[in-house]
């Protein structure tokens, strides 16, 4: 298979969240630069003149949008629309065959097989169906999705739990299993597992679909808490539009194949 090409199986929820364990941080030698340089400015996430499938259908064509950094985005539209299809472009679950993409600073356009986990280490991932493991607690998935992207000191994995635990309201449920959680709660545990390591991006594949009006409201409040406070650039795919009334952000809606961009 050639170096730069997905693999047509691709790796299930579990790998996504866990293949960052492939790679280490590279350690490279400081120097000192006298001279000032200009703040980097890259879109956080960009996407020109791409064709998105459905397996081998085309479903989208010609879609180019950017998203700065910090921004909060929705993504709506029907089922079968393309929002996950645009999702896994961005997680490099699917190829890109033409145009440009580029997500937290990676070309996944000609992005290498081996250099994937490095940008999904990067990435916060959040699922509609949650994707945590039954038969460990809250901590043992924490602590499990930390030792798999590359933590080794037991001191900072303990307080990076705490404080991810405290950002989402569960610093007393890290006992728990999830079956023993709501709904809303097993969000939450989502969702701290997806801020463990600092990403630039989060996205959000309809986090709210399994839940009651009110704690879908909740889980609205809480990533455009995490967004505000953190700067953390968030792309959330979602059918709430009472939600995204009450909670405004820029908007971007599929409609018949093509891209409505509120860009407010």
């Amino acid at each position: 298979m050639p170096e730069n090409e997905i693999p047509q199986n691709a790796q299930n929820r579990e790998d996504i969240l866990t293949d960052a364990a492939l790679c280490q941080d590279p350690t490279t030698e400081e120097t000192v630069d006298i001279q000032p340089k200009e703040p980097e400015h890259r879109p956080a996430i960009m996407l020109k003149e791409v064709d998105v499938y459905q397996k081998k259908i085309l479903i989208l064509s010609k879609v180019s949008f950017t998203i700065k950094e910090g921004e909060f985005v929705y993504l709506v539209g029907k089922t079968g629309a393309g929002k996950s299809s645009i999702l896994k472009l961005l997680l490099a679950e699917l190829p890109v065959k033409s145009g440009e993409v580029s997500c937290a600073g990676f070309d996944l356009k000609t992005i290498k097989t081996r250099k994937i986990p490095f940008l999904r280490r990067k990435l916060g991932v959040i699922f509609q169906d949650y994707q945590l493991l039954v038969d460990k607690t809250v901590r043992e998935n924490l602590i499990y999705a930390m030792k798999a992207t590359g933590w080794k000191n037991n001191n900072e994995m303990e307080e990076r739990l705490r404080e991810v635990l405290k950002l989402v309201h569960l610093e007393t449920k890290d006992f728990k299993y999830p079956f023993q959680l709501s709904g809303g709660e097993q969000q939450r545990v989502c969702i701290a597992r997806a801020l463990l390591n600092h990403p630039e991006v989060i996205l959000a594949d309809e986090p709210t679909g399994n839940l009651d009006p009110i704690t879908a409201e909740e889980i609205f409040q809480l990533l455009h808490d995490i967004n505000r406070e953190q700067g953390t650039t968030v792309l959330m795919s979602t059918h709430n539009f009472t939600l995204i009334d009450k909670f405004t952000s820029r908007t971007i809606c599929i409609e018949d194949g093509n891209l409505i961009d509120t860009m407010l």
